[in-house]
């Protein structure tokens, strides 16, 4: 009874999971494989994303209930938290940013299950260094451009890239050329001339990158788990909405409060995560 129970658990906070990553996958700045990571499904999701035909029959129904959820987050979920980001970005910001800044312990122990060999801090360093500047860079530059058939193949990608490179947040390539809007409104209402585009170069991009990256974690696993690290410290540290502490007083300690209750969340969704059992 109590393994039917803790299967049962366990199963609920999959689904969870998945939700939240879906969530993440549309909120600005947010990465849905930085969530991935802090849930430590990234590697079996790449894994099945490199070779979806040999996993299949092992990888799907150990990641059924996230993909379920991250379809409910995606879809469902995403239109109700993106209301609270247009009326109360700061604050649904901090507590993405306490809920990642939480997970970080999960990571630096996954990160050095393997060993912490001397090159995987200049790893970490390096990535930070890369992702920092380029995030910058971004930001600097306000483009805006006609949404179309070609350009929507571009989200797709963007949209893949989020989910096998943790820390690049699809919004943050597609907010500064004025795409993101009408591509979440198009994913929403299920537009299919949206949809269809985007999932060609969702799809392409799979194909390209996804075995590479499988490949560079079954060689050098804690080289690129430190460098993942890097990305996911430098993409929260680029979302903090700044300018909002320094408002009002009240502005900041509600930002404040946002991030605490997101790290005590996420401290207590890996404490639980880590009671229970997981079969290989």
């Amino acid at each position: 009874m109590k393994n039917k129970n803790n299967g049962v658990l366990h199963l609920i906070l999959r689904l969870l999971q998945g939700m939240l990553i879906g969530v993440g996958a549309v909120l600005p700045g947010i990465s849905g494989g930085v969530l991935c990571v802090v849930f430590g499904i990234y590697k079996p999701v790449m894994e099945l994303l490199g070779s979806p035909f040999k996993r299949f029959k092992t990888h799907v129904p150990k990641l059924l209930p996230v993909i379920v959820g991250g379809a409910i987050g995606f879809l469902g979920v995403a239109k109700i938290l993106a209301f609270f980001l247009e009326k109360y970005p700061e604050p649904s910001v901090c507590l993405f940013i306490g809920l990642i800044t939480g997970m970080l312990p999960s990571l630096f122990r996954e990160a050095g299950e393997q060993g912490r060999p001397k090159g995987c801090w200049i790893a970490l360093v390096v990535a930070f260094a890369i992702i920092l500047a380029l995030l910058i860079s971004l930001n600097l530059f306000s483009v805006t451009i006609t949404p179309n058939f070609g350009w929507y193949i571009f989200c797709g990608f963007c949209l893949a890239l989020s989910v096998i490179a943790p820390g690049m947040s699809f919004s943050t390539l597609l907010m500064p050329l004025g795409l993101y809007t009408p591509f979440v409104d198009g994913l929403g209402n299920l537009e299919m001339g949206i949809i269809v585009p985007a999932g060609i170069g969702a799809v392409v991009t799979v194909i390209c990158l996804a075995r590479a990256v499988d490949a560079l974690f079954d060689h050098y696993y804690p080289y690129a788990f430190h460098a993942i690290i890097g990305i996911v410290i430098a993409a929260t540290i680029m979302i903090i909405p700044v300018d909002s502490f320094t408002v009002s007083v009240g502005s900041a300690v509600t930002n404040i409060i946002c991030i605490v209750v997101g790290i005590v969340a996420a401290l207590a969704l890996d404490a639980f995560n880590s009671k229970i059992p997981v079969e290989d």
